[in-house]
C-alpha cells in the first residue's frame, strides 16, 4: 500500500505543489491539507512547505503556528509522526515548539536566492538515512528570514546531541549561527531546513537530484515501521 504524506497549504504558502511533486517522486501519495483542517486524514508523515504563511505579518510563521491544522501536526509529531518543516516551514516549527531556536532577518538585510551547498551531519533521522555523513548536496535556498538563531546553551546541546542535521559548507550566506541549515527534534522524527530540496529531486529541473534523498528516506523509515 503506498504511503500518505500530507503536505499543508496555508494562505500564502507557494511552495505545497513543489513539495507534493517530490513526494510522488519518493514513490508515496501526497495528500492536501489546509490550514484549517483540524483532520490529519490518516497521513504517515507531513511536510511544512515553504512561503509566506499568512503574508508572514508579525514575523515568519507565528501566525501559521495557530492555525487549526497545527493542533494535531504538534500532536502526532510529539507521538513520533515524521514532519519536515521547509523554510517558511522551519520557521513555522520553530515557532510551534517542535524545534529548538528560531528564524531571523538575514545579515544585511537582503533576500538571498541562490543555490547552496549543504553538508550533511546526521543521518539517523527520518528524514536523512539515505545520505551519508558528510556528504555535500546542492539546492536552491531563497528567504529573507533565513538566518537560525539560538541561545548558547542550546547551540552546545545541539551539537553535544548531534541533531544539527545540516550546516552550510561554505560560511552561511544569511549569517546562521554556527552555519545550521538545519536541526532535528530528539527523537529525531522532526527535520526543519531553511534551503528547498523540492527543488532539487530532477536535474532537469534544478540544479541537481539531491534533495530527492529527504523523501526517499522517510520513505524507507515509514516502510521500516
Amino acid at each position: 500500500m503506498t504511503a500518505r504524506i500530507g503536505v499543508i497549504t496555508f494562505p500564502g504558502t507557494l511552495d505545497d505543489v513543489d513539495a507534493a511533486r517530490a513526494v510522488r517522486y519518493a514513490g508515496a501519495e501526497p495528500v492536501d491539507l489546509w490550514h484549517a483542517d483540524e483532520d490529519l486524514r490518516h497521513v504517515e508523515a507531513v511536510i511544512v512547505p515553504g512561503g509566506f504563511s499568512y503574508g508572514d505579518y508579525l514575523r515568519a510563521g507565528a501566525i501559521a503556528r495557530f492555525a487549526p491544522v497545527m493542533r494535531p501536526v504538534i500532536d502526532s509529531a510529539r507521538r513520533g509522526l515524521p514532519v519536515l518543516g521547509i523554510c517558511n516551514g522551519f520557521q513555522i516549527l520553530c515557532e510551534a515548539g517542535l524545534l529548538p531556536g528560531a528564524m531571523t532577518r538575514n545579515e544585511r538585510l537582503r533576500f538571498i536566492c541562490r543555490d547552496v551547498e549543504l553538508r550533511v551531519e546526521q543521518t539517523d533521522t527520518a528524514w536523512t538515512s539515505g545520505y551519508t555523513a558528510g556528504q555535500e548536496i546542492l539546492i536552491p535556498l531563497k528567504s529573507g528570514e533565513g538566518r537560525y538563531v539560538a541561545d548558547p546553551k542550546t547551540l552546545d546541546a545541539l551539537d553535544g546531541e548531534g541533531r544539527v542535521v545540516f550546516r552550510y559548507a561554505q560560511p552561511a550566506p544569511n549569517g546562521a549561527m554556527r552555519d545550521i541549515a538545519g536541526v532535528t527534534s530528539a527523537d529525531r522524527r522532526v527535520v526543519g531546513l531553511m534551503p528547498h530540496p523540492e527543488h532539487a529531486i530532477d536535474r532537469a529541473t534544478g540544479p541537481s537530484a539531491d534533495g530527492l534523498g529527504l523523501f526517499t528516506s522517510v520513505m524507507s523509515a515509514l516502510v521500516a515501521n
